[in-house]
């Protein structure tokens, strides 16, 4: 391809303009269902707990109500009496319970991760506010407009005349 052609595309590109593609944005369409314009992820811990929770009650109930034990029974039952059906029935018992095994598996490890992530987060914001809380008693050491001049900054207390002497 010629250099004169590749710019002519590009120049009868820039002139379709509603048939370009726009990558940080969202059709007008879609924008009042979008919530933060910024497209900013917020997540609140009790969403994450509410997450985790359904992950874990879907667990539970798969476990109470997906298992079929009784084919297994049958499929053996029907297999001893020259049945081909027993086989395929068996068949079908240990694919669902694997892939029922997957799907528990799954439900399991979002419950877990949401739990670690929920105290994770909670961690950060421990440390974050702690980190916070020093910064700004340190700040106010440094601030001439917390003491007036010429007398002593509250923050560090008074001394003891104990410690004076030594």
């Amino acid at each position: 391809m010629a250099w004169d052609e590749w710019e002519q595309l590009k120049a009868s590109a820039a002139e379709r303009q509603p048939d370009r593609m726009q990558i940080n944005g969202l059709p007008p369409e879609d924008r009042p269902n979008a919530g933060n314009p910024q497209g900013d992820l917020k997540v609140s811990q009790t969403d994450l707990a509410k997450i985790g929770d359904e992950a874990f009650k879907l667990y539970n109930r798969l476990w109470k109500e997906g298992r079929v034990t009784s084919t297994d029974s049958c499929g053996s039952d029907l297999d001893s009496q020259g049945f081909a059906l027993g086989k395929a029935l068996q068949h079908v018992s240990t694919r669902w319970d694997k892939q029922l095994g997957s799907v528990m598996d799954a439900c399991a490890l979002i419950s877990n991760h949401m739990d670690f992530t929920k105290n994770a987060h909670q961690g950060d914001e421990i440390f974050i506010e702690r980190h916070v809380s020093s910064i700004y008693v340190l700040d106010d050491g440094f601030d001439e407009s917390y003491a007036p001049p010429g007398q002593k900054n509250a923050v560090y207390g008074e001394k003891n005349k104990k410690d004076e002497k030594g």
